[in-house]
């Protein structure tokens, strides 16, 4: 069963959380009874809760797995005028963990939602037990990756007729491929929705480069060595995170430890699930109580 629960966000926003599995009587609520553990899943630059199902399902096993909209994202609000800084999203991920009653929760990032997931540690180490790290520099990008960000938004060929446009296109087509990525065409499928004229995404590209600017120009070392919980930092072997850069972070993270899937980009929970799974889970077992 998935269920949406409303939650509001830093000034008000509108967020759109979703759990995955009903919760046993007395999760997050006063009256006592059986709570497991809780996890938030945050979703990267683009993405959405959704695309966190199949962990939340495996989650479920175990763990009380809710993942949330981020804003500009999904179900939750899109501000027309913001804000989308680290700020906001960081306080829109302490108001889901205090709301929903999930403290002490594990957080599991992705991209944009690791780097969150790790402010919000840092920020709010009363309300963080474990943390996992996918695929997320501490390192600024430079300005020339926001140029090369807002040229490769201008390619995409909108709007797209079907959606099996869209997974071609951002699985096989996208110039910027240096080889098909099926999973990479079914995660922009995810993030689409159909209009008058065809296929669109969901989110503004323009807010998408404006949340980007925050980590673009700006590192977050500082705040990754604040992070006192058990940490795990996980890398594709072909993703954005290099792995001298990846060591070196664990080497930062009082708590850190490290996990490597061989032949994955980027979205390596979606290519490789299952050994997304098998790195995630031993951690967890050993990281979180109970």
């Amino acid at each position: 069963m998935v269920r949406r629960i409303e939650v509001t966000g830093a000034g008000g926003v509108r967020l759109a959380a979703w759990e995955f599995t009903d919760p046993p009587k007395g999760d997050g609520g006063p009256e006592g009874g059986e709570r497991r553990p809780g996890v938030l899943l945050l979703h990267g630059l683009m993405g959405r809760a959704s695309h966190w199902a199949d962990t939340a399902r495996w989650l479920g096993a175990r763990y009380r797995a809710v993942a949330l909209d981020q804003r500009g994202h999904g179900r939750s609000e899109k501000p027309a005028d913001g804000p989308f800084d680290r700020a906001a999203y960081v306080e829109d991920a302490i108001a889901a963990v205090e709301q929903l009653g999930l403290a002490p929760v594990t957080v599991i990032g992705h991209a944009m939602g690791a780097l969150t997931a790790w402010q919000l540690a840092a920020r709010r180490p009363d309300l963080v037990g474990a943390l996992v790290i996918c695929d997320m520099r501490a390192s600024a990008l430079g300005a020339a990756s926001q140029r090369e960000w807002a040229e490769w938004f201008a390619t995409w060929p909108l709007p797209f007729a079907t959606l099996a446009d869209v997974r071609r296109w951002f699985g096989e087509e996208d110039p910027s491929l240096e080889r098909p990525r099926p999973a990479r065409g079914a995660f922009f499928a995810e993030v689409m929705a159909e209009r008058a004229d065809g296929w669109r995404p969901v989110f503004s590209r323009r807010q998408m480069l404006t949340a980007r600017e925050t980590w673009v120009t700006d590192a977050h070392w500082e705040e990754l060595a604040e992070v006192r919980c058990p940490a795990l930092v996980v890398r594709g072997q072909d993703g954005e995170l290099g792995r001298a850069e990846a060591q070196e972070m664990v080497r930062v993270l009082p708590g850190g430890s490290y996990a490597e899937i061989p032949d994955a980009g980027h979205l390596l929970p979606w290519e490789h699930p299952d050994a997304w799974q098998r790195a995630v889970e031993p951690f967890l077992r050993a990281a979180i109580p109970g």
